[in-house]
């Protein structure tokens, strides 16, 4: 199973936001959405992501006011991203060893939607079924 076949399922909404708003403002937007990641994306340009991680070690462990913080401050700018044609052993891996649970999809420098960790493992569990189900039937016969 592919990246852009998670998407195709999931959608390819992308929620994202200024850098230049408060990290209260962001945090907001992601309860609002329902999402633990929301990307930073200036100019059609992906410049980073803000993660509910990245708020709660960068801004609350730190005594920080995420009304007086801006997304800039503390946003993780090296993004690890993922390509529409990726498969999703790849992506498990490399969120097991970049240690993140959110890879924006990028195609030709433009973000086409993001999966998360919870797309990863959905999309695992069904291709499991999928096993299970033709081994049962083979099994049957």
């Amino acid at each position: 199973m592919t990246v852009n076949q998670i998407l195709n399922s999931k959608g390819k909404e992308i929620f994202s936001v200024a850098s230049t708003i408060t990290v209260y403002e962001a945090i907001k937007t992601m309860g609002e959405k329902n999402i633990g990641a929301v990307l930073i994306i200036e100019d059609s340009v992906l410049k980073g992501i803000l993660s509910e991680r990245d708020y709660a070690r960068k801004v609350v462990l730190k005594n920080k006011l995420s009304k007086e913080t801006f997304v800039h401050e503390i946003m993780e700018k090296e993004v690890v991203t993922v390509k529409p044609s990726d498969n999703i052993d790849y992506c498990m891996e490399l969120m097991s060893t970049q240690r993140v649970r959110h890879l924006p999809v990028v195609d030709n420098n433009a973000v086409v939607g993001i999966i998360s960790i919870g797309d990863v493992v959905k999309a695992i569990i069904e291709k499991q079924k999928e096993t299970i189900e033709h081994l049962h039937s083979y099994i049957s016969q």
